[in-house]
This record gives C-alpha cells, structure tokens and sequence, in this order.
C-alpha cells in the first residue's frame, strides 16, 4: 500500500471521519488562493514511553494526536491555524483565519515540491509491533543484567520509547505528498558506587526502525555496558585543568557541538534576517581547509532523516561548507522564494500545531586523512573529549560553552587521567578556524538527538571524524 493510501485511510476513511479527502483538497485550495504559499498539513500519531527505576516500572504512556495545521504564505507574512480535530468545520474555520495575511495583495502560488518515491525507513509501526509485556521485559533484562555485570552498580535506569507518525501534505493544486515515520529510543543509566563516590554513566541508541533491533540482546546489552563503562571511569575521574590548549574531539557524537555551534548558524532564516555570524558570507572561507560539512537528511533509518520534509520537499544531501568554504544554507520554501535559492528538504515542524521552518536533519563533518592516534599523538597537553552532556550557543555572535561528560588529559601524546567538570568555551566560526586535523574515523551518533529551536523540537542526527582543535578555551574546576 502506498503511503497516500495509508494515510487516506487514516484522515479519510476512519470509522466517524468528519472530512472527506475531495472537501479537504476543496477547502485547502480556497484559503490558499492568491497566497505565495502555503499547504494543508495533516497528521496521525502514536507514541509509547516505558521508564524502569529501581528495578520497577515507574512510568508508562501511551498516546494518540489526530489534527491538522493550514498554512498560508503573502510574502514574508505568514498566517497559521490548527486544530486537533479534522472536521470540515474546524477547517473553514482555520481558512477564514490564516487569509487574513493576504490583505488584498494577490501572489502567485510557488511551484508544488517534486514527487518522489524513495523510502529511507521501514513500513513498521514500533508501538503496535511488539506487545506491552516484552518491552516491559526487556527494561527488567536490562536491569539485571546491568546489576550483574559489577558489584559497585547501585543504581540501573532504564527507559524506552517509540513512534509512528503519519502525515499528508494537501497544496492548493490539489498535489498530495505523504510520509509514514517510525522513531524508536532506548536510554540506560548505570549509578556506580566505589568508597562512598557515586558516579554515573549513560548511553543511548535509536532511529527510524522497529523495535526488534532494541530487543535483540547484543543491542541493549552493549548499551547498558557502555553505560557502566562510562560510570566506572567517572569514579576514577580527576578534576579538569582550565585554561587555553589543544582538544581532541572523538568521533560521532561530539558533532553536537558542530550542530549546536555552527548548524544553527547555517540555518535559512537566520541568514535571511541577518542574524546568523554566517550571513552574508556564501563564497568565503569560514573554516580551516580540509573541513567539509553536510547535512543529509536521506541516510536509511537513521534518526534525523525524512523521506520529505513537512512541507513535502523531498529530503536532501546539502553540503554546507566544502574545504572550508561556505557553499550554501539550509532552507524551508518560504526562505528559499526569498532569498533566490532553491528549497533543500529543511522546511521541519513539531507538530501539526507548529508552522514549519529551516531546521537541521543529519548534520556530518566528512573524514579527513589521519589516522586518530596519530592526532592523539600530535597533542603535547590538551584535553580529549569523548562525550558531550548539555551546552548552549548565542545564534547571532556564534558563541557557545558545552559540557563533557566524558573527557581525558592528554600529556606528551598519550591519552591519561579521565576528568570530570570539563567545559568547551568559544564561538562557533572561530573554531571551525582552529581545526587542524581531520580523522579518518567518521562516526554518526548512536541515534538519540533531539534538537529545539524557537519552542519546537524535532529528532536530528549527527556525525564527526576525531578532530583537533588548536588553542581552546577549556573551563575546569581543578585548583591551581
């Protein structure tokens, strides 16, 4: 069955439907008349969440949303209406709402996205496929197994989620696209305890898949050991020197910070307001030779990829940044129109009660020649960065300071004491200037990121080879 059909099914054919699919395209195409843009955004979706604590099963959701949102574009005006309901009613109500941005200007409607028949994802729905009592299991599995892998374990978290997500994109011509989503997520915490220290580990994994990868159990159990691992080298964690010197990033999933500091900054909107540190600079050198970034967002199951994106341009591979120079931005359809560039497959939204707009997919910095001991050996004293916990960055300046959950001392070429309450301080097109090495390890993440942006939150994905970074500013705690 075709992902029009399903979704037909869903919005159109369910038991008491209150809109038919003629009324729909009908209704969509007179609020859209004279409008530059705009589409009919329909949405079906289910979603699971089970937490473990203590050896218990402290948590369990599950829900449904059904709704739709009517978008109208009049140049850079946009007009936004949503329910959650799909009644004819409810829609001429959103109609009569979003035409007001048109205020007697007449446009002439962008050309429809073009069609595409790729799949990047399976037809599975992760929250029907596998029933409650084996996903409960498996949280119980992962508890024990954890607490039997070393007796200094105290404490063992468990959680696991899934969705299906179903849409439909009506434009006014009457041209249809559709997207059937799957995204599951397993996360395990292990609390260890060593002479009265307690520290903690984490790790995550997921994607668009079924369930049945998360169950097979080389899976959870690599995760709940790589929590343990990262938990027992905490415990013999020194404090972190301060001050400026060479880092070493690891590969995958410290890309966060290449995503945070720099994807945002590449991101259409910003660029056409003038707000991002890279406006203007399409053409120039922004980072150090050698250095290439992508955002791909058609890479199979992965976590940030889309068949299409909300507004129902096929997804793409986008490079942003070739040897350093800045090629180009990430664009929704409305920023593409107005800044005289094409639509990339970036037009991203929440929900059906959130206006689309440019956002990230899979964001990856391209491999390089080294090979990364001898990256780690270049270094005389600098800091290794394996993983990363939270951070924030300042769109408009590029300036960021992140966390490291995982960090270590590297002293005459060697990678030596683990440290705990290390931060990375600076801005984000400065560093891209700094990198002077580039592995030839590249690494995606292990499939848990979700990125936030002006109150919306959308699942991304990113990737990185090592990399070392010259004369980075490094907060630490360690006392001098």
């Amino acid at each position: 069955m075709s992902h029009l059909d399903t979704t037909d099914a869903l919005f159109f054919a369910r038991p008491g439907a209150a809109l038919d699919r003629a009324a729909a395209i009908s209704l969509a195409a007179a609020a859209l008349a004279g409008m530059d843009d705009g589409e009919l955004f329909l949405e079906y979706r289910e979603s699971e969440a089970l937490a473990l604590e203590d050896g218990r099963i402290r948590s369990a959701a599950f829900d449904t949303t059904l709704g739709f949102g009517l978008r109208a574009v009049a140049g850079e005006a946009v007009g936004y209406a949503h329910a959650g309901e799909l009644s004819e009613a409810a829609l001429r109500r959103a109609a009569e709402a979003v035409r007001g941005v048109r205020r007697g200007r007449g446009g002439t409607m962008d050309v429809a996205p073009r069609s595409t028949n790729a799949r990047l994802y399976p037809d599975v729905n992760p929250v029907a496929s596998v029933d409650f009592a084996a996903k409960t299991r498996l949280l119980a599995e992962i508890d024990a197994y954890a607490r039997g892998r070393d007796p200094r374990v105290v404490q063992v978290m468990a959680s696991l989620a899934g969705e299906w997500q179903a849409v439909q994109i009506i434009r006014a011509d009457g041209a249809r696209a559709a997207d059937i989503r799957p995204l599951v997520r397993l996360s395990v915490t292990v609390v260890v305890e060593q002479g009265g220290r307690r520290e903690t580990g984490s790790h995550g994994l997921g994607g668009r898949h079924g369930l049945d990868r998360l169950l097979d159990p080389a899976t959870w159990r690599a995760a709940a050991d790589e929590a343990l691992r990262q938990a027992v080298v905490n415990l013999d964690s020194v404090a972190a020197p301060a001050g400026e010197m060479e880092v070493v990033l690891g590969p995958g999933w410290p890309g966060i910070l290449l995503h945070e500091a720099v994807g945002h900054g590449l991101e259409g909107d910003f660029n056409r307001k003038g707000t991002s540190a890279f406006a203007g600079l399409v053409g120039s050198r922004i980072a150090a030779p050698g250095v290439t970034v992508v955002d791909d967002g058609t890479i199979p199951d992965r976590r940030g990829s889309i068949t299409i994106d909300d507004e129902g341009t096929p997804s793409g591979r986008t490079v942003l940044i070739e040897d350093g120079i800045l090629t180009g931005f990430l664009q929704d359809r409305q920023n593409a129109r107005l800044m005289g560039a094409a639509p990339t497959g970036n037009g991203r939204r929440q929900s059906y009660a959130h206006a689309p707009m440019p956002r990230m997919t899979n964001t990856v910095m391209l491999a390089g020649p080294h090979d990364p001991q001898e990256i780690i050996a270049s270094v005389a004293r600098g800091l290794y960065a394996v993983n990363f916990g939270g951070g924030q960055v300042d769109i408009t300046s590029g300036k960021f300071v992140f966390s490291a959950s995982e960090a270590y001392l590297i002293e005459h070429g060697r990678v030596t004491a683990p440290v705990k309450g290390a931060t990375l301080i600076g801005n984000g097109p400065d560093a891209l200037t700094r990198v002077t090495m580039v592995g030839k390890d590249l690494a995606l993440d292990p499939g848990i990121g979700t990125c936030g942006k002006n109150g919306q939150g959308v699942p991304v994905g990113v990737g990185q080879p090592t990399l070392k970074l010259s004369g980075l500013t490094v907060g630490g705690t360690a006392l001098r």
